[in-house]
């Protein structure tokens, strides 16, 4: 057993003298809490705020609830300096939903009209995916890919597809580790762009976007739960014929509440974004994001036995891929598998990469603190020492 499985499995209970079993969680979502958070949810599962109740039985249009969703909302505005022309949606169904939404709200059109286009950039499969579903509503341009080579870079970003209605990037790649290093300039095209795995991570100018939507399972919360923030022009302009429950102007209009919403992740949102604001806000976080990002680049840019395959360009701060230099036959599979398992004896789970590109991946996001990255590092040294 490697001697990084003390260090990596035990943290101390804010409430109590006592260590609790914690391993350093670095899956890509639903991925690890801040313990505090957790820590809170726990005291208050039962009787949250006084209400002597749990957020899970409160009626969602309850005085006891609306204060809750406002928090949320409120919070998240102050943190990513959210403009007043921009609404925020508390919406289900994850990205994944928003990847047909998007194009139906923006790019809709009521049947037997001509299809509005659509310009996506390519740079990994959740924006093939997002690419997918536009082709169904619109007619889709996409400008740049960078499967060339295997999605280990971003693209330059043409201009957008003349009348193009919007312009689609997914701004950071969670399986294959590439971030946008800057926002697109699209010109009049109102941008919009999935950032599900880095929402929060460091400062991001969303007056340069028309429309951000975010997963919650990384930085914000639990599953369940999809942010959607949207210019207040681009609302409204969805055929009839799109279902209510997938237009943005009708969960505009009833404050994300047109069906009950997804109260209790909601309410970790705000618990997440308290800590937060604690911590300092997206700038300290950011700065923190970039250390520990950094400290396992170096340490991977060093190494003899792994390597980055991302362009130094554009690696992102939130998932880092990495894979044996030795990068085919069984030799290779054999040295994951065994990485993967020893690792995740000495508490240093979820490190497979994804079942498409395989490899290793650690996503570090923000609840990930530097002594976890350290940590994996530790055990990465000692793991090559013992290969022959």
């Amino acid at each position: 057993m490697h001697e990084v499985q003390q260090t990596a499995r035990l943290a101390r209970t804010s409430h109590c003298k006592e260590y609790i079993m914690r391993v350093y969680n670095f899956s890509p979502g639903p991925s690890m809490l801040p313990l505090p958070v957790l820590e809170q949810a726990a005291a208050e599962m039962t009787d949250t705020g006084g209400t002597g109740q749990s957020v899970m039985e409160m009626s969602h249009r309850s005085g006891d609830f609306r204060p809750i969703i406002e928090n949320a909302e409120g919070l998240l505005r102050e943190l990513l300096g959210i403009p007043g022309n921009y609404r925020v949606l508390f919406l289900q169904g994850g990205a994944s939903l928003q990847f047909s939404m998007v194009p139906l709200n923006l790019a809709g059109v009521e049947q037997g009209a001509a299809k509005k286009r659509i310009t996506l950039v390519d740079t990994g499969i959740w924006a093939k995916k997002a690419a997918a579903e536009a082709a169904k509503y619109g007619e889709l341009t996409i400008a740049a890919s960078s499967a060339d080579r295997a999605y280990g870079y971003i693209p330059p970003a043409p201009a957008p597809a003349a009348g193009s209605v919007y312009y689609h990037i997914t701004w950071n790649n969670t399986i294959v580790g590439t971030k946008w290093p800057a926002i697109p300039d699209t010109g009049s095209v109102p941008l919009a762009a999935d950032i599900s795995s880095a929402i929060l991570s460091e400062p991001l100018d969303v007056s340069r976007f028309g429309l951000l939507y975010a997963g919650a399972q990384k930085n914000l919360g639990p599953a369940g739960t999809t942010v959607v923030i949207i210019r207040e022009d681009l609302m409204g302009s969805a055929p009839s014929w799109v279902p209510a429950m997938l237009r943005y102007d009708i969960h505009g209009k009833e404050g994300s509440m047109y069906n009950t919403p997804p109260c209790y992740g909601i309410y970790i949102i705000a618990l997440v974004l308290e800590w937060l604001k604690r911590l300092g806000g997206v700038e300290a976080i950011g700065e923190i994001n970039r250390k520990k990002a950094k400290l396992f680049y170096d340490y991977l840019d060093s190494s003899r036995t792994f390597y980055s395959p991302v362009d130094r360009s554009c690696r992102s701060l939130m998932n880092i891929p990495f894979i044996p230099r030795e990068t085919e036959g069984p030799r290779k599979e054999e040295l994951e598998k065994r990485f993967v398992a020893e690792a995740a004896a000495a508490g240093l789970v979820n490190l497979a990469g994804h079942r498409l590109v395989g490899g290793m991946r650690a996503s570090i996001y923000n609840a990930m603190p530097v002594e976890g990255v350290e940590a994996l590092i530790r055990f990465m040294e000692s793991f090559e020492k013992s290969l022959p």
